[in-house]
């Protein structure tokens, strides 16, 4: 066999065993140890399991993903998110849709606290759905909310994708982290658009909510979510004006947030030991993906698949609008089956030579990526967030009553998607400010 056919057979290979639920790391790195062994020999495979590990997680760079992961984590052990959707709803309940749209607001804060869209879907579906359900909300439009909105922390940072991209496609953090803010906004207001307006053409949807709050109780509400607004703040503040890098923003967040919860009381050994366990579950999980990839990429780049796969897509055309639609099909297609960084660090050894020679802008191209990996999470017939939320509320709702509600939020992904490849500065003016 040429050593093209080595490399197709291996990728074959390893999107089989991701299919039989070898775990994605695990997977990567056995089909590539053996693929490189078959190109080069035995002792070139060994030196790679030996020297490539360390050499990659001990890149400085990477320890803003476990630092925001435990800043997620304490958000959410010490209950600093508690309150979040009450206060939201006291003060966006009036509009059409308003609980719905109090949902995408609340979703939105969370997840980039947390930098998790499962956990945000788990955390939000027991709290804000029964509410939706109790005011008589159209269950489909109760649940798609959650399941979409959730997704929105990968783009509102800090995100720990784009800390990963960021890392494997050596482009700044600092410059995705600023890139992905507006896009994340846009995609929250156009969900709220988009509820309000099937709101008002079909009031049934939204149920019958007659709340009225004074402005004592909006602002009795808003005293407990205080800390999230000002825990991201921190975070996004300091690294707009270079008080510390996005690296060192990492580990700032995940001190402010014990120094919040210790100030309310609320920061104890129980829920230290609980936020350290899960961080260092998460950050294990991660890092092993990574390593896969890693070796994935040195057994790809050894196959010359990249090259080929590049050589296929440019000889149909070269036209950007060709590139980017096969890029969004590979996504669209794979993201129903594989998890949002596990798809994220199988595709880079195979997208981004293709990237480069199609002439894209690494960050605008990675919100691109992220948008895309964010549709992949809600669609079927896997749609993580969806599984999670119909796991959550058990028997008070139907999976394809979901997946039908989610249908509509997907539209407005797409929107959201059309727009930034339209007008790449919506990603690319915060950085342009931020490192001129």
């Amino acid at each position: 066999m040429s050593n093209l056919e080595i490399g197709l057979t291996g990728v074959v290979a390893a999107l089989v065993l991701i299919a039989l639920r070898v775990p994605i790391g695990v997977a990567l790195g056995m089909v590539s140890i053996v693929g490189i062994a078959a190109i080069t020999s035995t002792n070139v495979a060994w030196g790679v399991i030996s020297a490539t590990p360390f050499d990659f997680v001990g890149d400085w760079s990477l320890t803003a993903a476990p630092m925001f992961l435990l800043m997620g984590y304490l958000c959410t052990t010490t209950e600093l998110t508690t309150g979040l959707f009450e206060a939201m709803r006291r003060l966006l309940a009036r509009l059409p849709g308003g609980l719905a749209i109090s949902s995408v607001a609340a979703c939105a804060m969370f997840a980039s606290a947390s930098g998790s869209s499962v956990a945000t879907a788990a955390a939000m579906s027991r709290i804000a759905v029964p509410e939706m359900l109790r005011h008589n909300y159209d269950r489909g439009l109760a649940t798609g909310v959650i399941a979409a909105s959730g997704t929105l922390g990968s783009l509102i940072p800090p995100s720990v994708l784009l800390v990963l991209y960021g890392v494997y496609a050596q482009v700044s953090i600092g410059q995705l982290f600023m890139a992905g803010f507006l896009p994340g906004i846009l995609s929250a207001l156009l969900y709220m658009g988009m509820i309000v307006l099937r709101a008002r053409l079909n009031p049934a949807l939204a149920g019958h909510v007659d709340e009225r709050f004074s402005r004592a109780e909006k602002l009795a509400a808003l005293k407990d979510v205080w800390p999230l607004p000002v825990l991201i703040a921190s975070v996004l503040g300091g690294i707009f004006l270079g008080i510390f890098s996005p690296t060192e923003a990492g580990a700032v967040g995940a001190f402010t947030a014990m120094l919040i919860a210790w100030s309310r009381g609320r920061l104890n050994r129980r829920t230290l030991a609980a936020a350290l366990k899960s961080t260092a579950v998460s950050t294990t999980s991660i890092f092993i993906i990574l390593i896969g990839s890693v070796f994935f990429t040195r057994f790809l780049a050894l196959s010359g698949v990249p090259q080929a796969f590049s050589d296929l897509i440019l000889g149909v055309s070269d036209a950007g609008w060709w590139v980017l639609m096969a890029i969004a099909i590979i996504y669209l297609v794979l993201g129903m089956f594989i998890d949002s960084i596990g798809l994220l660090l199988l595709t880079l050894p195979l997208l981004l030579p293709l990237v480069d020679g199609a002439g894209f802008h690494l960050v605008w191209f990675g919100i691109i990526v992220i948008k895309l990996l964010e549709i992949g999470l809600v669609t079927p017939p896997v749609g993580l967030n969806v599984y999670v939320i119909k796991g959550a509320l058990g028997d008070k709702v139907s999976l394809p009553e979901v997946f039908r509600g989610v249908g509509w939020f997907v539209v407005m992904d797409v929107a959201a998607l059309l727009i930034l490849i339209l007008i790449p500065g919506l990603a690319l003016w915060l950085p342009g400010i931020m490192y001129q």
